[in-house]
């Protein structure tokens, strides 16, 4: 069900999404579906967190895009460094508003705006370092069971 909820042209518009936001920014972004979360939302978005290793990154800036399809739960998580610097509602207003598009059925668009408005945030806070800037973490979709 995750990856039948996005077409290939969804998950290549939410990639090139991700492309374009890490292209004003150092930081990293990244989205992962699964069908199911049967823990609290924010703790499976921790585990994920963890086991895509976004904590890696030189400057603590990753930010995950967490949806459970399925249970109709998601989250928007940010590393420490990030989280330093944006205020502290900053991830609930960006998942307000893509709550928003999800509950219209946009979900590929929900994403996009979520991913958007936290490169812009990133780009901020840590700016794209040019030629000394590489990409630390995939920009694939990783999916879950």
């Amino acid at each position: 069900m995750a990856e039948k909820l996005f077409s290939a042209q969804d998950k290549e518009q939410i990639v090139q999404a991700i492309v374009a936001a890490e292209k004003v920014t150092s930081g990293e972004i990244q989205v992962h579906i699964e069908n199911h979360c049967r823990i609290d939302v924010l703790d499976r978005a921790a585990e994920v967190f963890e086991t895509l290793k976004m904590y890696q990154t030189k400057d603590r800036n990753g930010v995950l895009f967490y949806l459970a399809v399925e249970d109709h739960k998601f989250a928007v998580l940010g590393d420490a460094g990030i989280n330093q610097v944006v205020p502290p509602d900053f991830w609930e207003q960006i998942k307000n508003r893509m709550a928003k598009l999800f509950s219209q059925g946009q979900f590929t668009q929900g994403l996009i705006d979520g991913i958007h408005e936290a490169g812009h945030a990133l780009s901020e806070h840590f700016p794209y370092q040019g030629d000394s800037d590489e990409n630390e973490l995939s920009d694939e979709i990783s999916f879950g069971s």
